[in-house]
């Protein structure tokens, strides 16, 4: 865990370090994220990004995406001063962001250098083709 700071003896949310597991219960979560469990609670009904599994006890499942999700929604809540409905527009603005990413710059190839080792391939499939059938 991450120590508090010493002018406003709040833990920042980019301070806080997600430990590498797939599952985490609510309590879990809320102790990590310093967030009653009752607000975890209601986040879900609020942000559709939030969607923890259950167990077969019925307990919530939150998945290390889903601890990034509340981190990124009490950060813009809490520290960027967002509304519940101007955090879950900026979450969409994000996903879409996201989404819609270029693609790679593959270098284009030129048709020669294709032609030039597609005749060099089929060649070296006759050359094993022939061992095998001998």
């Amino acid at each position: 865990m991450t120590e508090k700071t010493k002018t406003s003896g709040k833990v920042k949310t980019s301070e806080i370090i997600v430990p590498d597991k797939l599952y985490f219960r609510i309590g879990e979560v809320a102790r990590l994220c310093h967030l009653p469990a009752y607000v975890l609670r209601f986040w879900e009904t609020e942000f559709p990004q939030l969607k923890p599994g259950k167990s077969n006890t019925g307990q919530r499942m939150y998945r290390r995406r889903d601890v990034e999700n509340v981190l990124r929604i009490k950060k813009l809540l809490y520290d960027d001063g967002f509304t519940i409905a101007g955090a879950r527009q900026q979450l969409r603005v994000e996903a879409k962001t996201t989404r819609h990413q270029d693609a790679l710059p593959f270098p284009a190839a030129h048709t020669a250098d294709l032609k030039r080792m597609r005749h060099e391939l089929k060649e070296i499939l006759g050359i094993l083709s022939t061992r095998h059938s001998a």
